[in-house]
């Protein structure tokens, strides 16, 4: 257990308390929320930088990075479904390729392929959190503006979900066709 793993746990954590403050109705929770949201995405910033910095990257905060940010990610696009902010079928395509490309790792690893994270996948997190932290930032201001900018960093986010998706899918073929030759 190293700092940047007690910050991803501290994300994971995070998302939890999060998601109570954000369902709640009074505006200061909201206000809560958000800031709650961004200091956990500062989170993930950190930790990786700080354990690729110190040579302390480990097995288990590889694992639980990724997993700290689908639940960031996820709740927050689940409880803005819940308030009726961000439509069902985002969050079902954003869902459905979380799970899609975990499990393609997965079986990549069980044979002994490591399917390393692209830039694509970075670019991905960046916009989905991005696109968050104005959605929540409207849900306390409530302007058209932030509106408009939060609809179109979300469908930027999207794009680059369904895109790196299939990069991983290509990246993940390539790789199990070259073990099987």
């Amino acid at each position: 257990m190293n700092g940047p793993t007690i910050l991803t746990i501290l994300r994971m954590l995070l998302s939890v308390v999060f998601t109570i403050f954000v369902l709640l109705p009074d505006a200061w929770a909201k206000i809560v929320a958000l800031v709650v949201f961004i200091v956990a995405a500062l989170t993930d910033l950190i930790d990786g930088k700080w354990a690729r910095k110190q040579k302390i990257v480990t097995d288990l905060g590889a694992f639980l990075d990724p997993l700290a940010d689908k639940m960031l990610i996820n709740l927050a696009f689940l409880v803005l479904v819940y308030l009726n902010v961000v439509p069902l079928w985002i969050f079902a395509v954003i869902l459905v390729r979380d799970f899609a490309v975990d499990g393609m790792r997965m079986l990549a690893a069980k044979n002994g392929v490591t399917i390393s994270a692209s830039i694509y996948g970075k670019w991905k997190t960046t916009f989905q959190m991005t696109a968050l932290i104005i959605i929540l930032l409207n849900l306390i201001v409530d302007l058209d503006a932030l509106a408009i900018a939060g609809n179109i960093v979300l469908y930027i986010a999207l794009a680059l979900t369904i895109f790196s998706g299939a990069d991983y899918f290509i990246k993940g073929f390539k790789q199990f066709t070259k073990t099987t030759k």
